[in-house]
């Protein structure tokens, strides 16, 4: 499966709308923006990290259909990794395929990533990018209505 990335286009939001309000999906990312499932919060938060210059967010394809969505994005020295993929291509590679051409892109360093501690498939990915964990901590997670356990990573130069 050839996996690319590209510019977010228009046509891209519905299918990130559906992905993103997966059930099982957004209890296994946990850590969401609180919005997601009401129309205007959803092309609000889009239009955010759209318009922002501190936010590079791509769409991840697979064999060029839309599959997800992958960003960096934060203050310098502090810049996150995030990424999203449609549960339907769990388990074929295309995460750590999609993260890892990111990073070609975005060469700066350090980068930093968060998982839910419980999401072993997001550690997986990360850890197989070069990511190392650094520290637990606990945090609320809108997508469960509670307070868990996540995991802090690190990508260093």
């Amino acid at each position: 499966m050839e996996v690319a990335l590209r510019e977010v286009h228009d046509s891209d939001l519905p299918v990130f709308r559906r992905q993103m309000n997966d059930p099982v999906a957004l209890r296994m990312a946990a850590f969401t923006p609180e919005d997601l499932a009401d129309p205007a919060g959803f092309e609000a938060h889009w239009a955010r990290l759209r318009g922002s210059c501190d936010v590079d967010v791509r769409t991840v394809l697979a064999d060029g259909d839309v599959v997800g969505s992958a960003a960096v994005y934060g203050e310098p020295g502090e810049r996150e990794v995030t990424y999203w993929i449609d549960r339907a291509y769990w388990g074929r590679g295309i995460a750590t395929a999609a993260l890892r051409t990111l990073l070609e892109q975005v060469p700066e360093r350090p980068l930093y990533a968060r998982a839910a501690a419980d999401n072993v498939a997001s550690g997986r990915v990360l850890r197989k990018c070069g990511f190392e964990e650094t520290a637990r901590v606990r945090g609320y997670a809108h997508a469960r209505g509670a307070e868990i356990e996540e995991v802090v990573l690190v990508l260093k130069g």
